[in-house]
């Protein structure tokens, strides 16, 4: 089956309800742009022509180095770079507003406690996760398959560079610090104990611990295997009460707060914009620093 058809099939499935809040990649339309790429030089006036080259190369086509055509460039990058911040802050913000209800404290715990007296409040967590994971994997899928399809039809390596973009814009998919974070609630929750939720969530696991280079790896649903090293660059450990800053580099609070120069107290936030990230060297990254609390937990229990 093509995934054109797949992707169909997911977005009016069970989570129909899920997607009409959240962003999603338009594929069939993106697919359109490319089969109207052949004959778009053609039925365009010298004007438009010039126009549309012009625009393109002052946003989109700076990175290719390959054969380019103007109209995608400008029609095609610009539409799937919007999905994909879309998506990642979809994603984020979800991921996050989950992750809070799990390790809620004070008066907000004893309310959950109170409402799982008449529903599944845990239940309904581990399905939210499900249905993230999914998610984010069908995306991350559809983009790759669409900028694939742009290389092949513009023989050209232009899609495989806009990865490159997107990974230098913080929005590659697969790599957020909160993937990780969901694959640590699925162990902190114990699904990797229960069959069912294998499937659905695909499969997480984090026995090598003790290990010289500890990692966490992710099968997501389609086959997809990910792998996160869980060592601090700084302290050359397992990382503890980790931190992971913007550029996606994770280190343990202490040392991120060493690298920056601030006290442990203050925290990795108060770090100066012009420190960099003791790995990748990027200026102004602790700003906007993920506290990875169930991988923490996750950490603290194994």
């Amino acid at each position: 089956m093509k995934f054109g058809e797949t992707f169909s099939e997911y977005l009016h499935g069970e989570e129909e309800g899920f997607l009409e809040k959240c962003r999603h990649v338009e594929y069939k339309k993106l697919k359109k742009v490319l089969k109207k790429c052949k004959t778009c030089s053609s039925t365009r006036s010298d004007d438009e022509r010039i126009d549309i080259i012009s625009s393109a190369n002052n946003s989109l086509s700076d990175s290719c180095q390959c054969q380019s055509c103007p109209w995608c460039d400008q029609m095609f990058f610009e539409e799937l770079m919007k999905e994909a911040s879309d998506i990642a802050g979809c994603f984020k913000s979800r991921v996050r507003h989950l992750l809070h209800l799990h390790v809620a404290t004070g008066m907000q715990r004893y309310m959950m406690r109170l409402r799982r007296c008449f529903t599944d409040e845990k239940q309904a967590l581990i399905h939210e996760g499900q249905i993230l994971i999914q998610y984010i994997t069908m995306n991350a899928i559809a983009i790759r398959k669409i900028l694939k399809k742009y290389d092949k039809v513009h023989s050209s390596v232009n899609g495989k560079n806009f990865k490159l973009k997107m990974r230098a814009e913080r929005i590659e998919l697969l790599n957020s610090p909160w993937l990780i974070e969901l694959g640590a609630f699925y162990l902190n929750s114990g699904l990797d104990k229960v069959g069912n939720f294998k499937n659905s969530f695909g499969r997480v696991s984090c026995d090598n611990l003790n290990e010289d280079q500890p990692v966490m790896k992710l099968t997501l649903p389609n086959s997809i295997e990910l792998e996160f090293d869980l060592t601090c660059a700084v302290c050359l450990e397992t990382v503890f009460n980790p931190y992971a800053l913007r550029c996606g580099h994770i280190f343990c609070k202490a040392c991120a707060c060493s690298a920056a120069s601030v006290m442990i107290f203050q925290g990795v936030k108060a770090a100066p914009q012009c420190s960099k990230c003791p790995i990748c060297r990027e200026v102004g990254v602790y700003a906007e620093a993920v506290h990875m609390i169930e991988l923490h937990l996750l950490l603290k229990i194994r």
